[in-house]
């Protein structure tokens, strides 16, 4: 900056200034994305901590200290300790404590580590502390207003109407407000953390988390238990040494609050984290969760539901990953093959609008297999038709029912479907079903399909 450097201008432009000067090609996507990782290793110091990107220039980190501060001992301790823990990872940081979001950034980019009990530290600051724009600055200088003591010494009546047109992040009364803590400005993190959730906190760096997963699996299965709840989702972070924060998830196919199933969980998948240098701290949370009641027990003491299927899909999701695993759910759609459709096991029932039918085949076709017709009955299934290339009679049927096209996705000249149940003289019972009707104006005469055997 000594040497005329200014940011903004071109290289060229600057490298005439300064011969000597480095210039390294800008990545503002991999910034982005290393102070969102640096947002969530902040956590380690309070839960609600997010980018700040609410002012101009370059973005920073903003955390609500909101009952966390007496955890390291008071603010001042609290603030040396950020301090210090940003200085390992090789960040040079200012940093400021205040009642509010808009004083922190004042302070923190106008002051030098400062904590501030009221609002009264900003008045010596400039204007462009509040985070207004440059022209915005400009036109509160010409108006003699340099600090924020001078704006606030206004009579707001004139401001609101000099600037009653700008937008709301740049207009000086909210700002000033905002700064003043007259108009709240919650931080809403991108993620926020999961409402159950446990943390081991390590005297020294360890590279392995087995031997601390039983303990964190047995104290979120009480906070589990005492609010009836079941874990569907779990995920197991561990913040590294060197500022990184990684972590792994594990699906359950039911709720649940086992420890020991938890641990299981996660045995084989603790190789996917990179340990790094080693981490210093631990999080098992529940981010997903569903009710839970306790089970009904019986005379004997046994309880009346059976969790060896959910286990044993947990087991086989674990070993061969939940996208092998699928299971069939409901649609809404009352075309017999779109109604049922698969999803993997993790993953959360669906509402069903419609009611389900009943008297369905247990095994359905698909595609449904064309019968060629022999002989048919007048406004009936036919009485003896080649399926397989095995003529069949039928002895006895019921119908028809009938099933429309969905006309919002079906194309057009879509044929309605006339179902029957029928039995051959093997006893076998099949679901026939007739597409179109003679004379419809569709198409030419009917086809008949088997789409479903009855066990």
């Amino acid at each position: 900056m000594a040497a005329g450097i200014r940011p903004g201008a071109r290289l060229t432009d600057m490298r005439a200034l300064s011969p000597d000067l480095r210039a390294d090609p800008a990545d503002p996507a991999g910034d982005q994305a290393a102070l969102a990782q640096l947002s969530l290793w902040a956590r380690r110091f309070c839960p609600w901590t997010t980018v700040d990107s609410s002012g101009p220039g370059m973005p920073g980190l903003v955390m609500d200290t909101t009952g966390a501060a007496h955890l390291w001992g008071g603010e001042a301790a609290m603030l040396a300790t950020i301090r210090t823990q940003f200085d390992r990872l090789g960040h040079r940081v200012t940093a400021a404590l205040a009642p509010s979001w808009g004083a922190a950034w004042a302070l923190s980019r106008y002051g030098q580590d400062v904590i501030a009990q009221d609002a009264a530290a900003l008045h010596p600051l400039p204007v462009a502390a509040l985070r207004l724009s440059d022209s915005t600055v400009l036109v509160l200088r010409r108006l003699g207003l340099k600090t924020v003591g001078d704006l606030a010494a206004m009579p707001r009546v004139a401001l609101a109407r000099r600037f009653a047109r700008h937008d709301r992040t740049d207009n000086p009364l909210i700002r000033l407000d905002q700064a003043m803590a007259r108009l709240p400005e919650p931080i809403s993190p991108a993620d926020p953390p999961a409402r159950f959730h446990v943390q081991a906190r390590l005297p020294e760096p360890v590279l392995d988390p087995t031997h601390h997963l039983p303990d964190l699996a047995a104290a979120l299965s009480r906070d589990l238990s005492v609010a009836a709840l079941g874990a569907r989702l779990l995920r197991l972070s561990v913040w590294r040494s060197d500022g990184e924060m990684r972590w792994i998830e594990a699906g359950a196919a039911s709720p649940t609050r086992d420890p020991d199933h938890i641990v299981f969980l996660f045995r084989e998948r603790l190789e996917r984290i990179d340990p790094g240098f080693g981490f210093d701290l631990i999080e098992l949370a529940a981010p997903e969760t569903e009710p839970f009641a306790p089970s009904q027990r019986d005379l004997g003491g046994a309880t009346t539901e059976s969790r060896d299927l959910p286990r044993l899909i947990d087991r086989l999701a674990a070993r061969f990953g939940p996208d092998r695993l699928i299971r069939p759910q409901p649609q809404d759609s009352h075309i017999p093959e779109r109604s049922i459709g698969t999803v993997p096991t993790d993953a959360p029932a669906a509402p069903v609008l419609r009611s389900p039918s009943q008297d369905r085949p247990a095994r359905m076709l698909d595609p449904p297999e064309e019968v060629r017709v022999l002989y048919a009955v007048p406004e009936g299934p036919p009485a003896q038709f080649q399926w397989r290339g095995r003529p069949t009679r039928i002895a006895r049927w019921q119908g028809p029912e009938r099933i429309a096209p969905e006309w919002w996705l079906d194309r057009p000249g879509t044929r309605l479907r006339d179902y029957y149940k029928i039995e051959d003289e093997d006893g076998q019972r099949l679901w026939l079903y007739r597409e179109g009707l003679a004379g419809d104006g569709r198409g030419p005469a009917p086809r008949w399909f088997v789409q479903g055997v009855f066990a």
